[in-house]
This record gives structure tokens, sequence and C-alpha cells, in this order.
């Protein structure tokens, strides 16, 4: 069976291609142009480096949030279409998941993305002997509010590219109890979301279940309900 992962959901973009539980090939790119520009090129030529075609593919797995809205979006709606022009079957990933799920760490671990407006997309989680295991639901808090819940006494890893905005407060609040992953290992990787996939045959569904996870509003719905509260 062949997978392909696609990742949007935040400020790097990649995919990848995993063929009867291996990984085949990966590509990946964190140079800042949009996503629109980077992930088509990018997945024909990653199918195109390995003789296949995207009717080859069996699963198109997105991860669908939370993260950047117009990220998340772009990935959702190219796996979809990719769906309905091939009759594969499609699958979610949660990113804060799959970003816990790629570090070489066995603890409490703590996915950040920047949520923008002094808040965080975050959940704990905790590994242990290779297993993940998820402590609480994703959530769009101010950073405080989410170490302040953190289990007290306990180190935790922090990954993500939420880290480039909010690590030196997460040094100063939590001071050796803050762990912080390598850069290599901040980046939301799709090979991981491809991983998950195969380890959870029941997240395989059709193309029109594929839909975009989001925490709360837009910033242009925000903007719409405070114009409406004027008028």
């Amino acid at each position: 069976m062949n997978i392909c992962a696609l990742d949007t959901a935040s400020l790097a973009c990649s995919a990848a291609l995993i063929t009867d539980g291996k990984l085949r090939g990966e590509r990946l790119a964190n140079n800042g142009l949009t996503h629109s520009q980077t992930l088509m090129p990018m997945l024909e030529e990653l199918l195109r480096s390995e003789g296949l075609r995207p009717k080859d593919i069996d699963v198109f797995a997105a991860v669908t949030g939370p993260g950047s809205f117009t990220g998340v979006r772009i990935g959702v709606c190219a796996a979809k279409g990719l769906c309905e022009g091939t009759g594969a079957k499609a699958a979610a990933v949660d990113a804060l998941e799959t970003l816990a799920w790629a570090v070489q760490y066995e603890g409490l671990i703590v996915p950040i993305l920047d949520a923008r407006r002094q808040q965080v997309y975050t959940a704990f989680f905790r590994k242990a002997g290779g297993t993940l295991e998820r402590l609480t639901e994703d959530m769009a808090v101010p950073l405080a509010q989410a170490l302040a819940e953190l289990p007290a006494g306990e180190r935790a890893l922090f990954t993500g590219d939420g880290l480039n905005v909010h690590e030196e407060a997460i040094r100063n609040t939590l001071k050796d109890r803050a762990l912080i992953a390598p850069s290599s290992q901040r980046v939301i990787r799709a090979s991981a979301a491809g991983e998950i996939v195969l380890s959870r045959p029941e997240s395989v569904v059709d193309a029109q279940e594929l839909t975009p996870m989001y925490l709360r509003m837009s910033q242009a719905e925000r903007e719409r309900q405070e114009r409406l509260k004027t008028e």
C-alpha cells in the first residue's frame, strides 16, 4: 500500500511517501515561500523520483490542524482534490500529535505552535516504551496558562516552531524543568503523519470526510463579527 502524507499546517511544508510500511521518500521545505507555491511541485518531484503517479497512491493523508488557517486549507484541499481525482482514500492527522510522535524523547512532551494574539496551540503527551499517550485535548490558550497546567515539578520536552517565538518565555518560567528539542525536530514532518496513519487504519476515510480542524475563528471571521457588533 502507498500512503502519501502532506503537511502545510505551520511554517514548514513537507510531503512523504510510505510504501508497505516503510518510508520511501520525503521532501521538506522551510524557506518562507507560501505553501501554495511549494506543495504541488514538491509532491510531483517526490512521486516522479519514485516512478509513481498520483493514481498509484492508495491513501492521501493531510495534517488538518491546528495551525495556520490558510496553510491547513491548502493541505486539506490538495489531499481532497487528489483523492477525488484518483479514487484514493483520505486520512486526517493532528498537527500537535505529529510533532510529539517524531521527537526522540521518553517522558512529557509539549508541542507548541504559535497561534498569534498572545496564544499558542498546544497539547500534552507522554511517551513511554515507544508508545505515545495523549494527556490533553488540543487547545488554543495563552502560553502562561499552558505552562501553569503542566504536571507539578515534572520536566517537559518542548517542540514545534512556536519555540521560535516563545522559547525564552518557556525557559524563564520553567528554568531547568524545560527541555528544548533541537531545531531538526521542531518542524512537522509528513513522514511522521504517515506513520500515524499506518498505526491507525481506522483513520482512513472517504475524501469528503476530510476537513480542517480549527480551534478558534479565523482573523477574517473575528473581524467580521466585530463589524457586525458596531453596525
